[in-house]
């Protein structure tokens, strides 16, 4: 179960773009605000709902509140910046090296080889995915960009082992989203007009992506590679654009076509070359059992 929260984490990442599209109106860091500010209140919820004190604090050290509020917070911000300075496509095939990178941070010594040649598969599903809905042309004028997006693959993949090393509470997860939500405001302030004159759509967008992708995501990638199966959900994340076009497709948004399939099933594939020490483990296991 707790390998299935973190993949129902990634399930929430691939809705970000569905839930997005009605929100494009809102600024950047207002919207991040708004959803990192919704995360907090999930932990209020799951408090009061358990009868626990609502503002117990947590018990992070210095350097867990440096690595885990700066990762919640510069990812993000690397990626706005990134989006400013190229183009969104090139910045995605970038961003998604972070899969692979976290393959190989969690593989034992002795799996190494196997989650990179599973990651590099699963890295090309995505790749002929994301290359099917544009054209790439990587130009010098964009480094800046692609080097924003190569730190954001850098922060995520290393946010997640360094979750998978840490001992902290799922709860804390709630009061760093606290102090991205105040940082997010103070950059917003310095750096956008606000706009708080939002539709009824709008609203209920920037909440249900507070609930999932930008919010309740978080807690469920905790409990995942605190407690999961963290080579698998390397492997896994890497279907996030896959759910992503798919989801566009159910919503009407987008159309689907062989692109997403041929990429499921270099991913899948990937998974299986990733994890394949695990899997004959399973087999031996169940033979020496019968």
């Amino acid at each position: 179960m707790t390998t299935f929260a973190g993949f129902s984490a990634i399930f929430m990442w691939g809705l970000l773009a569905t839930l997005s599209v009605s929100t494009s109106a809102i600024p950047s860091f207002q919207l991040l605000f708004i959803c990192f500010f919704v995360s907090f209140l999930l932990l209020l919820v799951k408090r009061m709902i358990g009868g626990t004190p609502l503002f117990s604090l947590p018990t992070l050290s210095a350097g867990q509140w440096l690595v885990q509020v700066g990762s919640l917070f510069g990812f993000h911000w690397c990626y706005f910046q990134a989006i400013r300075l190229a183009p969104a496509i090139e910045v995605s095939l970038i961003a998604y090296l972070w899969p692979l990178l976290l393959g190989i941070f969690v593989a034992n010594s002795g799996n190494r080889l196997l989650a990179l040649a599973g990651g590099a598969i699963g890295f090309t599903g995505t790749t002929l995915l994301l290359l099917n809905n544009g054209d790439v042309g990587f130009e010098a004028r964009h480094v800046p960009g692609y080097l924003l997006a190569a730190t954001c693959a850098l922060i995520w993949s290393g946010y997640s082992w360094f979750l998978s090393a840490s001992h902290s509470n799922v709860d804390d997860i709630g009061w760093v989203s606290l102090a991205v939500a105040i940082l997010a405001l103070v950059f917003h302030g310095f750096t956008e007009a606000t706009h708080w004159d939002l539709t009824a759509g709008q609203w209920l967008s920037a909440l249900l992506l507070g609930l999932g992708p930008v919010g309740g995501a978080f807690y469920l990638w905790d409990i995942g590679m605190k407690q999961g199966n963290r080579a698998m959900l390397a492997s896994l994340s890497f279907t996030t654009p896959v759910i992503s076009s798919m989801a566009l497709f159910v919503f009407d948004i987008s159309p689907l076509n062989t692109a997403v399939l041929t990429a499921l099933s270099l991913i899948l594939v990937g998974a299986l070359i990733a994890n394949l020490r695990q899997f004959s483990g399973i087999r031996v296991k169940k033979r020496r059992a019968a």
